[in-house]
């Protein structure tokens, strides 16, 4: 056991000055920051957690932008381990893209790599992560899912929500319009928000995909938040937010800054990742 932490804290340090070199460098074509078609805004709150382990972070090259956020899930660094394989899986697969084709096949089998490779890393320690990524090229927005990672565009005043999350509720609605369980039990299970499906778990189910890419509008504002903040913050509270023309970096700040505010004893972490699209 004493193998496997120190292990998971190697691993930890190794991807932290990775991820720095990356920025440092430039590896790849463009990160950590606002980047060829798209803008980006991020920030974070460890809410009620001594240890933040969401990692958010955005990428850019030939192909368009790519925007990664993973919730950790386990004791101590083992969630923040496990996240960062998460982002960093899915962002190596993404760099040598000059043109990416097929999203949706990227994104399955990028988070197959990464469920992979989390239970290689974590070894007999329960950890995991939930991941939400969405790509963006000069038109349109692909997202895939695992877990419970929300993910929206403000169009107008108006959120549109994208992403369902990989819940037990929504695993139970689901089953109910394909006419496999009851109303009754359909109810039953509303208040259960547990995940039934994330990165590192056994038997690792397929992810949320949207079927069709989204064609966004100039102006649109796409969000992708963990439960930190969209736990903390409704919907109409989040649009009060975003309909502001101030830098989407500001904008993230004080959405992470606003889930703060409300004190909650068991606010989880929180992330929030902001993306606008250029003009053509």
């Amino acid at each position: 056991m004493t193998g496997n932490v120190l292990i998971l804290s190697a691993m930890g340090a190794v991807y932290v000055i990775l991820f720095f070199c990356r920025c440092l460098f430039g590896w790849g074509d463009k990160s950590c920051a606002e980047a060829g078609i798209v803008r980006a805004g991020i920030a974070q709150t460890t809410g009620s957690r001594q240890v933040q382990a969401d990692i958010a972070q955005v990428w850019t090259n030939g192909a368009g932008t790519m925007a990664v956020l993973a919730d950790g899930i386990g004791c101590a660094n083992t969630g923040a381990v496990c996240a960062q394989i998460a982002v960093d899986t899915i962002l190596d697969r993404f760099e040598p893209y000059h043109k990416l084709i097929d999203p949706l096949y990227f994104f399955r089998s990028a988070f197959r790599e990464a469920s992979q490779r989390i239970q290689r890393t974590a070894g007999e320690r329960r950890g995991g992560a939930s991941a939400g990524a969405v790509f963006i090229n000069r038109s349109h927005l692909y997202y895939a899912v695992a877990g419970d990672v929300r993910i929206a565009v403000l169009r107008g005043q108006e959120i549109i929500p994208l992403s369902k999350g990989q819940t037990i509720d929504v695993l139970a609605a689901q089953a109910y319009e394909d006419g496999k369980i009851s109303k009754q039990e359909t109810l039953w299970s509303m208040e259960e928000k547990r995940i039934w499906n994330y990165l590192g778990q056994d038997g690792f189910h397929e992810v949320e995909v949207c079927e069709q890419p989204i064609l966004l509008k100039q102006d649109d504002k796409v969000l992708l938040m963990s439960k930190g903040i969209f736990e903390e913050l409704s919907w109409s509270e989040t649009e009060d937010i975003l309909i502001d023309t101030a830098p989407l970096q500001e904008l993230a700040e004080r959405m992470a800054n606003a889930a703060e505010q409300k004190n909650n004893p068991q606010g989880d972490n929180g992330s929030v990742i902001l993306l606008q699209r250029l003009e053509a």
